[in-house]
């Protein structure tokens, strides 16, 4: 700990650049802050295969660490048997050569069973994030995995505090994991972004003349872009909106195909994976931004589709409801229900004001979410371990 009382935090993450998505981004903004703020820390993060080793990113030092678990099969076993000492090793390593006064858990994956053991073996304190993780994994891991399931708990259960971006996240580790209490730290958004963006742009599409519907996520079930889809294909013809979707997953060729059968064609148009400047030019370029997932664990689409200004439609299904104010800086719908999307992304549509009045009152909205304040309240997490 240093001489102004801030501990030493590695942050340790399911996933980091140059992989993008949300818990990449916290992260990445987080470390950024936090630094800025004095706390000297370390990006802790899986080893997919690639095997970068330390590297640097923002002036922070990443450690890409291997986390293998052992599975039911005998080769399985056997080949954990042996990766298991060395991956141990790399993590004793890591922590010999950084020396955190704290770990903090960001979405809880190989990461957090790793983490916990060098938690319990260093008498290190841990902190656990949430990002819903538990309900949001297409794959199901911690329905299929035992070993998950039971690391989870053991980790909730050992952790000094542990936080979740909503509520709605806090409730699923309550009622499954034996979550007591809990601290809600939502997502941020940073000031619009300055780099250049990377991935499909607008102006290389020729895109047909009429509005710009925008959809930003995982292409996996649990992101509801089928129903996207449908719901733009019941918007009234005469409007002729194009359906943009920035993002990649298993579901690409599957919307694609659905496209072409509710007879969107070229106004379907998948642009792939997209950095935060990327997203931020097509919010931008959009008349409309929609989120539908079946289930959301909070929704950084949100405070994006705030930023740029751009009026936002999202899904009433988990963590949206408890931060977008339905009418005023958004509209909130069940997206299952296509023909009730369809009509509050039509209705939108055919209202220039009503889209300028609630990309307004999104844009004040975005200042409760900087991640300035984010950085904070982790902040003053560490500072009450430091001082108990």
């Amino acid at each position: 700990m240093d001489g102004a009382g801030r501990p030493r935090v590695a942050l340790v993450t399911s996933s980091y650049h140059p992989h993008l998505g949300g818990v990449e981004g916290h992260v990445r903004h987080v470390a950024r802050e936090l630094r800025r703020r004095g706390t000297e820390v370390e990006v802790w993060t899986v080893d997919r295969g690639e095997h970068l080793g330390v590297t640097e990113l923002d002036g922070t030092v990443v450690r890409h660490l291997p986390t293998p678990l052992p599975a039911r099969s005998g080769r399985a076993l056997m080949s954990f048997g042996l990766a298991a000492p060395r991956a141990w090793h790399a993590w004793r390593s890591a922590f010999r050569a950084f020396r955190p006064d704290l770990l903090h858990v960001q979405c809880f994956g190989p990461n957090g069973v790793y983490a916990a053991a060098l938690a319990r073996r260093t008498g290190t304190p841990l902190v656990l994030s949430s990002h819903g993780e538990t309900f949001m994994d297409d794959h199901d891991a911690f329905g299929t995995s035992a070993l998950m399931r039971e690391g989870l708990r053991r980790t909730i259960a050992a952790a000094a505090v542990t936080t979740g971006c909503s509520e709605q996240v806090l409730d699923d580790l309550r009622d499954r994991f034996g979550l007591e209490g809990g601290t809600v730290v939502p997502n941020g958004v940073g000031p619009v972004p300055t780099t250049p963006p990377t991935g499909t742009m607008p102006d290389a599409l020729g895109l047909p003349d009429g509005p710009v519907v925008l959809g930003v996520g995982r292409l996996e079930t649990t992101k509801g872009f089928d129903l996207l889809v449908d719901a733009v294909a019941g918007i009234d013809r005469e409007l002729s909106p194009t359906l943009v979707i920035g993002g990649d997953g298993s579901q690409g060729e599957a919307l694609r195909a659905l496209g072409e059968q509710v007879g969107l064609g070229d106004r379907l148009r998948l642009v792939g994976p997209l950095d935060e400047a990327g997203v931020d030019t097509w919010m931008r370029r959009a008349d409309v931004v929609v989120m539908p997932s079946r289930r959301e664990a909070f929704g950084i689409v949100a405070l994006e589709a705030w930023r740029a200004g751009t009026p936002l439609v999202a899904t009433s299904l988990g963590g949206p409801a408890s931060f977008v104010t339905d009418g005023v800086d958004g509209v909130l719908v069940d997206p299952v229900n296509t023909g009730a999307l369809a009509h509050a992304v039509e209705s939108l549509l055919h209202d220039p004001e009503r889209r300028a009045a609630l990309g307004a009152a999104g844009q004040a909205s975005a200042r409760r979410y900087t991640w300035s304040a984010i950085a904070l309240q982790y902040s003053r997490i560490y500072q009450g371990l430091a001082s108990s």
